[in-house]
């Protein structure tokens, strides 16, 4: 599936439990062409309580995959979920909303959000 949806991607959900929601997108997993937003799709975890892992057990709340189908770029111009198509802006392929014209660009990363990791091996 192309990558109309990205990290940091700000979407809406337009189907499921969730229905309406936004949020921002922490994980795209391509592979399984599904996509983790922020705040959506919540799943709870019973977890024991482990003498190794300091951490106390409980009820730990985390935000589970939802299927990318399931989620539209958000357009503050438009006010509403955008369809993605494909542009070009100065010989770049860009993704551009359907309705508008207008270029989408992934918002700035989250405050909270972790550099990328570097690949072992490589040396530059």
């Amino acid at each position: 599936m192309a990558a109309r949806i990205k990290k940091d991607d700000i979407v809406i959900v337009i189907a499921g439990k969730d229905k309406g929601r936004q949020g921002r997108v922490l994980q795209v997993i391509p592979e399984r062409d599904r996509v983790i937003v922020q705040g959506v799709n919540i799943q709870v975890r019973h977890l024991k309580q482990n003498p190794q892992d300091p951490s106390q057990g409980g009820r730990k709340e985390r935000e589970a995959p939802i299927h990318i189908s399931n989620v539209m770029p958000w357009s503050d111009k438009d006010g509403k979920g955008v369809r993605v198509r494909a542009g070009e802006a100065k010989g770049k392929k860009v993704r551009v909303s359907a309705a508008s014209g207008e270029r989408i660009v992934a918002s700035a990363p989250a405050a909270d959000a972790k550099p990328a990791k570097k690949k072992a091996g490589k040396e530059e």
